[in-house]
Formats: C-alpha cells, sequence, structure tokens
C-alpha cells in the first residue's frame, strides 16, 4: 500500500524498455503469440536482474532516488489516513518527530524567580554550561557553549556566588556571569588602629553575623592561624583593608582571612613567628599614637628610647584600650592597676591594644634612628604632634597643648 502510494503521488516509475517518445512501439517485424511472450517473460527477468545488479554495485545505470524525510512523513500520513480514517493518528505519532527538529535548544527567556549559582575556582566553559542546565537556569549546554564561543570576555567568568533566573535565554545568562559586578559578595572596610571588639562590631553590621560568633571564634587561636607568640589572643592580628566575604563565609573563616593578611606582611619584612608579637604590640602603639604618617616612625623610636632606659611610656592610649573609651582618659582611668597601664607600668603592655597597618607594622620592624624621648600632641583637631629630646623642650609642648585646650575646651 505504501509503496504504491508513494510510486503514484511522487510519479516515480520505470521505463518500459519497448517504450519510445510518444508512447508509440517498435513497428518491426511480426512475432507469433508464443514468441511474443517468450519475449516479454526474457524482457521481465532482464529487467529485474540489472535493477538488482545496479544496486549492489551502486552504478551501471541510473538509480531511483531516495525520497527526502519530509516526502516520507508524507507518505505515512496519506497513507494512515487512507487505512481506516488515520488523520488523527498520524497526526498524534508524528507530532513528537515533527516538533523534535522545530523545537530550540534555548529558552526565551527573561526567565523568572531566582536561582543562586556559584561558580567554583578553576571551572571552565563545560562545566559551568552543565551547572546551568542542572540549576534549571539554561535549556542545553549547547546553547550556553554556543553564546560563549560568540563572547570573547565568557573566558574570564570569576568563581564566585551569581543570582540568576529560572529558564534564561543562554547568553543572557552569559551576560550576568562575564560581569563580576553581579557577583554576590559582602564588602566590608577595616580601618587601622580599632579594637577587635570594634571590629566585630563592623562585621556583624555588614555580614549579619552576631558579634558573638565573631567572640567565640576568636578564642581558638590556632585555628585562626595566629602565631605561637601570641598566645591565643587575636588582638593585633585582625589585618585592616577591605575585604570581601562570599556568601555562607562563617565568623571563623572571615577572621582567619584577617589574621593570614596579618602574618604575611609580617613575613614579608622577615619577621619570623617567635618575633611576631613583640612587632605587632609596638606597630599598635604606634597606630595609637601616631597622628600621621610622618610621625610612625618617631614614635617607634621613642617606644624603643624609653624601654632602653627602664621608663614608663605613658601613653594615654593604652589605657583607653583597658576602658575601651576613647579620648583623653579622666585621672580615674589613670590610676587603674591594669598592666595595660603604661602610665605606671613599666615596659610594653602585655599584648597589642589595636589592630595595627601596614605602615605601622613597618615602623615597629624598623623605626628611625633618633634621640626623641617625648612626643605631644599639641593640636587635637590637626594632629600636630611635636617631639623632644630635652625635658626643658617638652615642657614647652605640653604648655602649647594647655594653652590650645583651654581656649578650645578641647573641642574641634
Amino acid at each position: 500500500m505504501t509503496d504504491h502510494l508513494e510510486s503514484s503521488i511522487f510519479g516515480e516509475h520505470e521505463d518500459h524498455p519497448d517504450a519510445l517518445p510518444g508512447g508509440h512501439h517498435d513497428a518491426g517485424t511480426d512475432r507469433s503469440p508464443a514468441a511474443a511472450a517468450e519475449t516479454e517473460r526474457g524482457s521481465r527477468r532482464g529487467r529485474r536482474s540489472s535493477r538488482r545488479s545496479g544496486r549492489a554495485a551502486g552504478s551501471g545505470g541510473p538509480r531511483r532516488s531516495r525520497p527526502s524525510l519530509w516526502r516520507r512523513l508524507l507518505v505515512i500520513v496519506l497513507a494512515l489516513a487512507v487505512v481506516g480514517g488515520g488523520v488523527t493518528v498520524a497526526v498524534v505519532v508524528l507530532r513528537p518527530v515533527v516538533e523534535g527538529f522545530l523545537e530550540s535548544n534555548d529558552f526565551p527567556g527573561p526567565g523568572e524567580g531566582e536561582v543562586s549559582v556559584t561558580v567554583a575556582p578553576g571551572s571552565g566553559g563545560s562545566a559551568i554550561a552543565d551547572l546551568l542546565v542542572a540549576r534549571g537556569v539554561v535549556k542545553t549546554s549547547k546553547a550556553f557553549n554556543e553564546a560563549a564561543a560568540a563572547d570573547e570576555k565568557s573566558s574570564g567568568i570569576q568563581p564566585g556566588v551569581y543570582k540568576l533566573k529560572e529558564a534564561m535565554k543562554a547568553s543572557d545568562a552569559l551576560a550576568v556571569l562575564v560581569d563580576p559586578a553581579n557577583r554576590v559578595i559582602t564588602r566590608v572596610v577595616i580601618p587601622e588602629g580599632l579594637w577587635a571588639t570594634e571590629i566585630y562590631a563592623k562585621l556583624s553590621q555588614q555580614t549579619g553575623i552576631p558579634v558573638a560568633k565573631y567572640v567565640a571564634a576568636a578564642k581558638d587561636g590556632a585555628a585562626l592561624g595566629l602565631p605561637s607568640s601570641a598566645k591565643g589572643n587575636v588582638e593585633g592580628y585582625l589585618f585592616p583593608a577591605s575585604y570581601e566575604f562570599e556568601p555562607g563565609s562563617s565568623a571563623p573563616d572571615q577572621l582567619q582571612q584577617m589574621v593570614a593578611q596579618s602574618t604575611k606582611r609580617l613575613s614579608a619584612l622577615g619577621i619570623t613567628p617567635d618575633k611576631m608579637e613583640r612587632v605587632v604590640i609596638l606597630a599598635s602603639l604606634v597606630e595609637g599614637e601616631a597622628q600621621t604618617a610622618a610621625d610612625r616612625g618617631k614614635v617607634a623610636r621613642v617606644v624603643e628610647n624609653r624601654l632602653a632606659r627602664d621608663t614608663p611610656l605613658g601613653f594615654d592610649s593604652t589605657v583607653n584600650y583597658i576602658f575601651k573609651k576613647r579620648g583623653v582618659p579622666t585621672q580615674a582611668m589613670l590610676n587603674s592597676a591594669s598592666p595595660y597601664n603604661t602610665r605606671k607600668v613599666k615596659g610594653l603592655p602585655p599584648g597589642p591594644i589595636a589592630n595595627p597597618g601596614e605602615n605601622a607594622i613597618k615602623a615597629a620592624a624598623a623605626p628611625p634612628a633618633g634621640d626623641w624621648f617625648w612626643f605631644t600632641t599639641v593640636n587635637l583637631c590637626t594632629g600636630e604632634t611635636k617631639f623632644a629630646v630635652s625635658d626643658a623642650d617638652n615642657a614647652k609642648n605640653v604648655a602649647q597643648f594647655r594653652a590650645w585646650y583651654q581656649a578650645t575646651d578641647g573641642k574641634c
């Protein structure tokens, strides 16, 4: 039935060997009926043999052209229609086939909802494509890979977390990933000279992690990577810088990252772990007392000169640290018996009093030569500080500060 329809519809036929143009036959010598029948049988056998030979050898005469896929589909449709009104059956059977040819491998977009996708470090284009398919962001890996091949920026996709949509067009998903500004991160800027408690509060404000989590994490100094000389005290090792924290990073993760920055810079200056604590303590004093960048080295030298003469440092910053209160200490504060009160106790305080930055660390590691023994900030508003070698010069500086304070009541 099908072969017959196919031949009938598309006009495919085999020429009769005796046929001539115009439908006329050869008018040659007359033959008897028996001879004519035998001749006809021989012709049919010859034609069948010729067809078989042509198919086997792939040559030797014209071959029937293979119908195209669409012609075959049409034949099937018509055959089903003829057999018992099978048009409905034909539609049901052929629809998946036709749709398979016509269906796009990409979503039309723009997508909906929100999908959080984490691109791991070292992920290549194929891995990212498979990830997006698994999360329902793009329809096929092929569509994403084709979009990536057409965009030279696709090789610069950075690891991190991105917010995408479900059922996005592949090129739209790629556009999100190639823009670093779309990485979901928490940025926190930690300035120099803050106490650890102030840093915990700032981190908590930006990340939403409770302060108590940071306090608890700070108790495990070994896990945070503190040098042994720090004796588990994280104060002084939370390096001031701008940080980017990935979503889901914990309080220990963040503190560990900050400690690593401090030890990295100390090591770069040639300071071994057993010497780090002293340098950090001195650097914290520099950060707490120096008002300008130019003063850092001089303050570090004053500390070293006072230690060499076994004279109390007399720094207000250490008293402020005891009470976690900034400003000019009160007399009650100055009377504290804490070992951090350098007004009364000689030598360095037992630990850092702030978290110093790189410049303060450098000043503490290699202070300039000098005989300075005193320094006085004569104007708290401008930070102007004067250094003195003799008692007489220092007395003049102190008098200048008192005059400024009386005139302004210490207010800027």
